[in-house]
């Protein structure tokens, strides 16, 4: 089985790749929306309760993303110990994943944060769906509802996507249409063949 990695930095498009992709007929690991399941998941909600102690993150009883990710975004200290409790068990669910699918050919995950949780070696290839700075500024901008500042509090929380080119084996740039985001997409497929 070839295991493989799609990542991007946030608002490059990597969910969009991953539609593409499961569009062809892939199974794809969604380390997103295992995230948030987690977020619903009372053990680590109480990991982050323990952690986060004092910090406004709750509303009506209940785990405020808008209002953690505004906190860890803008506290590296409290960034790495959110990321300390969600990295293992999305690692967890990601070996679950492989397990369950071990008769497929080729499988993918789309993990955001892959160099920064140092997941990238679980892989044999690595698929890096980039853009521009002010595209993916002004895509955030729309898609979250953020100012420009909460935006590019987020884009510089991540490693910067020039140093993860050096570290992928592929390299979909996604400045462009629909269109040409699934012609580029449909190229890597073939040469993962």
């Amino acid at each position: 089985m070839k295991k493989i990695a799609i990542t991007g930095n946030i608002a490059s498009g990597k969910s969009q790749v991953e539609k593409i992709i499961k569009n062809f007929g892939y199974k794809v690991f969604d380390a997103d929306e295992i995230c948030h399941n987690l977020l619903n998941n009372g053990d680590i909600i109480e990991k982050i309760k323990k952690e986060f102690n004092g910090y406004e993150i709750f509303s009506n009883g209940k785990l405020d993303r808008k209002k953690l990710g505004a906190i860890v975004f803008d506290n590296q200290e409290l960034k790495i110990k959110l990321e300390n409790i969600i990295h293992p068990a999305i690692k967890q669910e990601l070996t679950l994943f492989f397990n369950n699918n071990q008769n497929d050919k080729i499988v993918f995950a789309s993990i955001p944060l892959l160099f920064e949780a140092k997941m990238h070696n679980l892989f044999d290839k690595i698929i890096l769906v980039t853009a521009d700075t002010n595209t993916r500024l002004s895509r955030l901008m729309q898609r979250n509802n953020l100012s420009k500042e909460e935006a590019l509090l987020r884009i510089n929380a991540q490693k910067p996507q020039d140093e993860k080119i050096k570290l992928a084996d592929f390299v979909i740039k996604n400045n462009s249409t629909l269109e040409n985001l699934e012609k580029e997409t449909k190229k890597v497929l073939q040469l993962l063949h």
